[in-house]
């Protein structure tokens, strides 16, 4: 691992000294690939610094233990300790950040909220999940375009809602929300007071580049119509509304939320190449052996995640046995807490599979 680490120092060593130079700084776009990789090195150069300079304080509270007087062996008892804890968590931290890096994890996402089992209250909670992501991605600083949603019943509720989430490392934060999400709770329309179980599917897909997903166009069907909205609102006299079905694959995807025909069908697409992507990136990982998978569950959406339950104000998630008692707090976008936690159970996973 130390030897990994004295190269990345050189290299970035290297890259300060190239991001010096004149004619690197005159050619915009060497300038830009050498700062990104030197952005990308920071965080690990930084922590390994931090751990050589504890590993050389260690050493000299050491030579002190040894030699120095009372006064100062007596510090040097009070202080090993507490660097020795010190480095240890420094080790574990640079053993986290040499672990492979996912390649999407920088990438914007397109979210995906579909009503699973439960009727209106299933769509009332897909309403509840798109208010709990877009205060989340704003406390992240991410900006969040409604890409399509589809309306059920007259409650304020959805069938469907895909967003569009842009920012730094929106992927890696959310990447885990992907699953069946299950709310309990007492419908407002329940006269006994009993408790409904209802459930709704979250995907998550990193949005796709274009050279990463060629699309024909001869496999493509496009059909227009005009969209509709909540009780009629927003309704379009226009054929705005677009369909586009992926021939070779059968995948659909539609979108009316703008009234621009030409911007629904450009929004159409970018989800089609996700859902592309994603597509791809699941049959290459089938062909990976589960020891080496280190991904979320086994990527399958149809398990269910987490569980809201309203009456008793907590919130479960299954896949790392955590139980938070806030769910209101977390409904309204105070996230933060629970993906701490499954970041950090997926890495611990990832280095136990790299010790083996």
């Amino acid at each position: 691992m130390f030897g990994k680490l004295k190269q990345i120092e050189e290299r970035y060593n290297e890259l300060e000294g190239l991001l010096s130079n004149a004619d690197v700084v005159s050619n915009r776009q060497e300038f830009h690939k050498y700062a990104k990789e030197h952005a990308d090195l920071s965080d690990i150069i930084n922590v390994y610094r931090d751990y050589e300079k504890s590993r050389e304080e260690l050493d000299e509270y050491q030579e002190l233990l040894r030699e120095g007087d009372e006064e100062l062996r007596e510090l040097a008892k009070e202080e090993i300790p507490l660097l020795r804890e010190k480095i240890e968590d420094l080790e574990t931290r640079l053993k986290i950040l040499l672990l492979p890096k996912d390649p999407n994890d920088e990438r914007n996402v397109f979210l995906e909220i579909r009503a699973g089992t439960g009727g209106d209250e299933a769509g009332l909670f897909v309403a509840d999940l798109l208010r709990m992501y877009g205060r989340y991605a704003a406390e992240c600083g991410w900006r969040v375009d409604m890409v399509t949603s589809s309306p059920s019943g007259g409650m304020g509720g959805f069938k469907e809602v895909i967003l569009l989430v842009e920012g730094k490392g929106a992927y890696s934060k959310l990447k885990y929300e992907s699953g069946v999400h299950r709310v309990q709770r007492v419908p407002l329309t329940e006269a006994q007071g009993r408790i409904h179980t209802s459930a709704v599917t979250v995907a998550v897909l990193p949005e796709a580049e274009d050279v990463e997903v060629e699309i024909d166009p001869n496999d493509l069907r496009i059909d227009v119509y005009r969209s509709t909205g909540h009780g009629g609102q927003s309704v379009n006299t226009t054929d705005s509304a677009v369909r586009i079905t992926h021939l070779p694959t059968g995948l659909v995807v539609t979108c009316q939320d703008e009234k621009s025909q030409h911007k629904n069908r450009a929004k159409a697409l970018k989800v089609l190449r996700a859902r592309l992507l994603d597509r791809m990136q699941e049959e290459q990982n089938a062909k990976i052996s589960q020891e080496r998978k280190n991904q979320v569950g086994t990527g399958d959406r149809s398990e269910r995640i987490r569980t809201y339950n309203f009456p008793q104000g907590r919130v479960t998630d299954h896949r790392i046995g955590l139980t938070l008692y806030n769910l209101e707090n977390i409904l309204n976008g105070a996230l933060q807490e629970m993906v701490d936690a499954l970041i950090t159970h997926y890495q611990a996973e990832s280095l136990k599979a790299a010790a083996r």
